[in-house]
């Protein structure tokens, strides 16, 4: 039985998930917390040594990064559903978009998450919980991001992010403008990669993303919510909220 360790239904961890609803594949859903810093546990470090979600594991093989994972879910479990383009070409194009949402949409939108959420996860630590809490982390670039998200990030820093932001926002509107999905003229791991990043943003950056600025990114994310698969998905995994405390 495949085993998806996870968050809930958002960023790199929708998507695996939403390529097991898509493919129709059973599987084991073990979403961990991260206000309770799960993915920085002992136990969970034997499964992923980084200590970062999501991981696969296909009876005993350990697969991670999320589109690594959305790549081996398509070679090592074919199904009726395919979520690649056959065409080489389109499958070539399926991928420039799946590298861009990886090393440049995710990045920026995700320093912002940061700010926004993760920031007050680490300001509720003690400086002596802190510490101990930065030394379960095995990569030393994240060390130094929770930290900045503790201290603050640099406004000149947040301001590039939203920069890059609205540059993104901007290339996935033109696209979409001429083409119905990001790649092949089909549904894709393009669109699942990148819809797991834009998903919401009408609602997070909605001075960016809007029916008047952006209609076209807007539609696709619509259309996208629409999918029989993706209602089910969020339908059956719980989503988490991470912000400043109530």
């Amino acid at each position: 039985m495949l085993k998806l360790y996870s968050f809930g239904p958002g960023a790199n961890s929708l998507k695996p998930m939403l390529t097991l609803f898509e493919k129709g594949l059973e599987y084991e859903q073990h979403q961990l917390n991260p206000a309770k810093f799960e993915h920085h546990s002992d136990w969970y470090k034997a499964v992923n040594p980084r200590g970062q979600v999501p991981a696969l594991d296909d009876n005993g093989r350990i697969v991670t990064e999320s589109t690594v994972i959305c790549e081996y879910l398509e070679d090592a479990h074919p199904t009726a559903v395919k979520l690649r383009p056959d065409d080489p070409y389109d499958r070539a194009q399926m991928r420039v978009w799946t590298k861009w949402v990886d090393e440049y949409f995710c990045w920026c939108v995700s320093t912002i998450g940061w700010h926004r959420g993760v920031r007050f996860m680490a300001q509720q630590l003690s400086d002596a919980e802190f510490e101990e809490h930065l030394k379960k982390i095995p990569i030393p670039e994240q060390q130094v991001k929770w930290r900045r998200a503790r201290e603050g990030f640099p406004q000149d820093l947040l301001d590039e992010e939203m920069r890059k932001i609205g540059v993104s926002v901007r290339k996935l509107d033109d696209h979409l403008a001429d083409n119905e999905w990001l790649a092949g003229g089909m549904f894709s791991l393009a669109d699942i990669c990148n819809f797991a990043i834009a998903n919401g943003m009408e609602v997070g950056f909605a001075d960016q993303v809007n029916k008047q600025d952006t209609p076209h990114l807007v539609r696709w994310i619509e259309q996208i919510n629409a999918r029989p698969k993706v209602q089910e998905m969020f339908a059956a995994v719980p989503r988490e909220r991470l912000g400043p405390p109530k």
